[in-house]
């Protein structure tokens, strides 16, 4: 069985979990492809996808919702897992993005999985430093890798229980 793993990520932190759960995924015993969503050109041959952005303002990244448009009627067909980074600032962390309802509504997911993410305000534009700045997010790295790693697991075991293998 083949997992495409894929996120859309603006200063790398929501694809390193991407790639947290494709090593977790991998390490289960199934063949895992982790790409960057913008070198998705494809969905055949992948068995299940697990589909992630970071949030911004509320949002989930553009590629992410183009993603999603592009692809929908592929991925309600398959196992589909989402994931969401963020967001951090003056809504409370762990809380669902905006348009998350109809991401869910399109491609019909197992599940939709909120974690909280990393702002290195290093990385930032003056753009994006005066909306951290006005919306008092807090800067650091809260991402929980054990949640991360825990919730992929539960995915490797979700596929062998319908394929009928063991985990």
């Amino acid at each position: 069985m083949k997992v495409l793993v894929t996120a859309a990520s603006r200063h790398g932190s929501t694809f390193e979990m991407a790639e947290a759960i494709g090593r977790t995924i991998g390490a289960r015993g199934y063949t895992v492809a982790v790409l960057p969503i913008e070198n998705v050109t494809g969905l055949d041959g992948y068995d299940a996808v697990v589909l992630g952005s970071g949030v911004y303002m509320s949002f989930w990244l553009k590629p992410a919702r183009d993603f999603v448009e592009a692809n929908a009627a592929v991925l309600r067909r398959k196992p589909v897992w989402l994931f969401s980074s963020g967001p951090l600032g003056p809504a409370k962390p762990g809380a669902e993005p905006v348009q998350i309802p109809e991401v869910i509504d399109a491609v019909q997911p197992r599940d939709h999985r909120v974690f909280d993410g990393r702002l290195d305000t290093s990385r930032l534009g003056f753009g994006e430093k005066a909306v951290v700045w006005a919306v008092k997010a807090p800067a650091g790295d809260f991402r929980d890798w054990q949640a991360v790693e825990a919730w992929a697991a539960g995915i490797a075991d979700s596929l062998a229980q319908e394929n009928g293998a063991a985990a």
